[in-house]
C-alpha cells in the first residue's frame, strides 16, 4: 500500500487500508490489481480524474489535424486546366493539408498509361516548391494515385 504522500506503508489488510483512507477522507484506489499482493494507493480519486481530463484536453490542443484534400485529373487535361488544378493544390499544401492526386482513366485511355504518367509527373513538378510526393505514383484499378505531403 502507498500513502497519499507517496511513501510505502508495506503490506496491509484491505480492512486496515479502507480504515486509513476513510480516516483521511480520501479514496482507496487499486494501482495494479494483478500484482501479488495487489498495490493500492490512498488518493483523492475525483481530483485525480479531473487532472487526467485536463492533461488530455491540453494534449488535444497541441496536436495538429492534417486533412487529405483530393484533386482529380484526366489524361487529356489541357495545360491551363492543369495549372488551375495545380494552383488549387498549392493552396491546400500551403495550409498544411496533404493532397491526393487521382488521375482517372476511362475506356481507351487505359491503353495509353504513358500519357497519364506524363501528366501526373508534370503536375507533381508544378507543385515541387510546395510539397513532395511521399511515394511514386501507382495504379489502383483504373486510377493512378499519388499523395503529396506539404514541405515543412
Amino acid at each position: 500500500m502507498i500513502s497519499d504522500t507517496g511513501e510505502q506503508l508495506g503490506i496491509v489488510t484491505s480492512k486496515q487500508a479502507k480504515e486509513l483512507a476513510s480516516s483521511k477522507n480520501l479514496d482507496l484506489a487499486m494501482i495494479s490489481p494483478n500484482a501479488k499482493p495487489p498495490v493500492c494507493k490512498i488518493m483523492d480519486y475525483g481530483k485525480y480524474k479531473y487532472e487526467q481530463a485536463r492533461k488530455e484536453k491540453e494534449a488535444k490542443k497541441k496536436q495538429k489535424i492534417i486533412n487529405v484534400k483530393e484533386v482529380r485529373l484526366r489524361p487529356g487535361i489541357g495545360d491551363n486546366d492543369l495549372k488551375t488544378k495545380a494552383n488549387q493544390a498549392a493552396k491546400f499544401l500551403q495550409k498544411g493539408d496533404k493532397v491526393k492526386v487521382e488521375l482517372r482513366f476511362r475506356g481507351r485511355e487505359l491503353g495509353h498509361k504513358d500519357i497519364g504518367k506524363e501528366v501526373m509527373l508534370k503536375f507533381i513538378d508544378m507543385l515541387s516548391e510546395f510539397g513532395e510526393p511521399n511515394k511514386a505514383p501507382k495504379f489502383e484499378g483504373n486510377n493512378m494515385v499519388a499523395i503529396i505531403d506539404p514541405k515543412k
